[in-house]
């Protein structure tokens, strides 16, 4: 996986000129007027271009294509929503990651996409829900924005104000649920589909989640070295003997005066001395 990730990284920065600009625009205009052909329709063209593993199969190989155009809904409201979210959502993970990159992330959430489907048609016999291939695409690109910009305020039902990290979270929470809620034979309808976003998204992710899980362990072993723990010990020792921890050498004020103060050890002063931050950029330094 790790290998695989880097590749795709280094195949981004080697092809600059590869992808297709502002793609996110024309699969929003390729959904929207689809979906308007489809209300007058009646959805005909919708069911043409459909991702249907077991049509593919008889012939009409168009679908491995075009069902990424396919609108994910047909009620008017949800449509419009989810079409504006997902555009700002892919506008911005374009301007991120420039469009090779972004470009490529379509490309291999398609693939899995269609993996997915056939594995699930030929081994299950599963029918293909309409409209689930985009769905579980748009669901790996909001994992990667979630992933790069964590704290992004977003609304829950356009109500409820909610941090994108918790939003994803809630939305994996929600599709687990659902899975264990399934009877055993519907499984492979929302498992394999469900994998083919979050195997998408950890394959731009992978050495990012790699580095993270690495840091916590160093931070953890740090934590529970010998040096760690004699330091910690020694800390609290001096403050049971002095009353205090740190004095700043300009004013006098300890941590116990003022538990909120910080304090600062100076680099140029010749000597071990601390001040506190109304001294540290301000006093005479020792020589």
């Amino acid at each position: 996986m790790r290998t695989l990730s880097r590749w795709l990284t280094r195949f981004s920065y080697d092809h600059p000129n590869f992808g297709i600009p502002s793609l996110m625009t024309y699969l929003i205009a390729a959904n929207v007027s689809i979906f308007v052909f489809d209300l007058i329709g009646g959805g005909s063209l919708s069911s043409m271009l459909c991702l249907d593993p077991a049509a593919v199969l008889s012939g009409q190989v168009w679908r491995l294509f075009t069902f990424v155009l396919v609108p994910t809904s047909m009620k008017p409201i949800w449509f419009a929503v989810s079409m504006f979210f997902y555009y700002s959502l892919g506008t911005t993970m374009e301007r991120e990651w420039g469009t090779p990159k972004f470009t490529l992330f379509y490309l291999t959430g398609a693939l899995l996409t269609l993996l997915a489907a056939f594995s699930s048609h030929l081994l299950f016999h599963s029918i293909w829900i309409y409209g689930m291939g985009l769905y579980y695409i748009h669901r790996s690109l909001f994992l990667a924005f979630a992933t790069l910009y964590p704290d992004a305020p977003m609304l829950f039902y356009f109500v409820i104000p909610i941090k994108a990290k918790w939003l994803a979270a809630l939305w994996l929470f929600l599709e687990v649920y659902d899975i264990i809620s399934l009877p055993s034979y519907l499984l492979p309808i929302l498992v394999l589909p469900l994998l083919s976003a979050i195997l998408n998204y950890l394959l731009y992710f992978w050495q990012d989640i790699g580095s993270l899980f690495g840091r916590a362990q160093i931070q953890r072993q740090h934590q529970r070295s010998a040096q760690t723990i004699n330091f910690q010990k020694a800390q609290k020792e001096l403050r049971e003997r002095r009353g205090y921890l740190h004095k700043c050498a300009v004013c006098g004020i300890t941590d116990q005066d003022d538990p909120n103060m910080e304090f600062r050890y100076c680099s140029k002063c010749n000597g071990y001395y601390c001040y506190c931050a109304d001294h540290i950029n301000s006093h005479v330094h020792v020589q």
